[in-house]
C-alpha cells in the first residue's frame, strides 16, 4: 500500500511539474503551429524519451550525483543556456522575415525534430535537480523492480500523453489557422521567451563560478 501512495504522489509531482510553461513547452507549441501536426507529435515523443532518459538516471542514481558535483552540473547548465539562446535567436530571425509557414514536413526532417526536442530536455538543468531530488525522496529503499519500473513507465507516459496531446489541439485546423495568422507574433514571443530563459541560467552559471 504504502508503494501505491508513493506513486499515487510522484504522479501529481510529476503532471505538475511538467505542464508548467518552460523551454519544453515552447518547442512543442513552435514545432505543431510552424510546421505539423506529425512534427509536433515527434517533438512530444522526443520530450518523452528525454523524461524516460533522467528518470533512468536517477533511478540509478546518476541525477543526484550530478546536482551534488558541481562543475558536472555547471557543465550541463551552460550547454543547456547556449542552446535556448540559439533556438530562441533563430525563432526571432524568423520572425523578423515574416516567413510564410509551411505545413508540411519531410521525412528527412523528422529525426532533427526529435532530436532537436530531446536535447532541450535533456539539457535542461531543472531535470537533474528535479529528478534527482524528487526520486531520491520519494524512492523507498530498497523498493522492488517493480516500483522502479512503474516510476519509468508513469514519467513516461506522462510527458508523451501531455506533449502530444499540446501537439495535436495546437495543430488542429481551426486552432492552427488562429496561431499561423500570428506566426511573425508567436516566433518573437517564444523566440524571446527562450532567449530571456537561457540568458537567466547563462547568469547564473557564470555567479556559481
Amino acid at each position: 500500500m504504502a508503494y501505491l501512495q508513493n506513486l499515487l504522489i510522484l504522479t501529481g509531482v510529476l503532471t505538475v511539474s511538467m505542464i508548467s510553461p518552460g523551454p519544453n513547452f515552447a518547442i512543442v507549441t513552435s514545432t505543431a503551429i510552424n510546421i505539423s501536426r506529425r512534427a509536433g507529435i515527434v517533438s512530444g515523443l522526443g520530450m518523452a524519451a528525454a523524461s524516460a532518459t533522467w528518470t533512468a538516471l536517477a533511478l540509478g542514481g546518476l541525477g543526484l550525483i550530478l546536482v551534488h558535483i558541481g562543475w558536472l552540473y555547471l557543465a550541463i547548465r551552460l550547454v543547456g543556456a547556449l542552446y535556448l539562446i540559439w533556438i530562441g535567436a533563430r525563432m526571432l530571425w524568423e520572425a523578423r522575415r515574416q516567413a510564410a509557414p509551411t505545413r508540411d514536413v519531410i521525412p528527412s526532417n523528422i529525426w532533427a525534430v526529435w532530436r532537436k526536442a530531446y536535447f532541450v530536455s535533456l539539457t535542461n538543468p531543472k531535470s537533474a535537480a528535479f529528478y534527482g531530488s524528487i526520486l531520491a525522496v520519494m524512492v523507498p529503499a530498497h523498493a522492488p523492480i517493480w516500483f522502479y519500473a512503474a516510476i519509468l513507465a508513469i514519467a513516461t507516459s506522462l510527458s508523451a500523453l501531455w506533449y502530444c496531446g499540446v501537439a495535436l489541439v495546437l495543430s488542429a485546423p481551426k486552432v492552427g489557422r488562429s496561431f499561423v495568422k500570428m506566426k511573425a507574433l508567436l516566433d518573437g514571443v517564444m523566440g524571446t521567451f527562450l532567449m530571456v530563459l537561457g540568458g537567466r541560467m547563462l547568469a547564473q552559471v557564470w555567479g556559481a563560478r
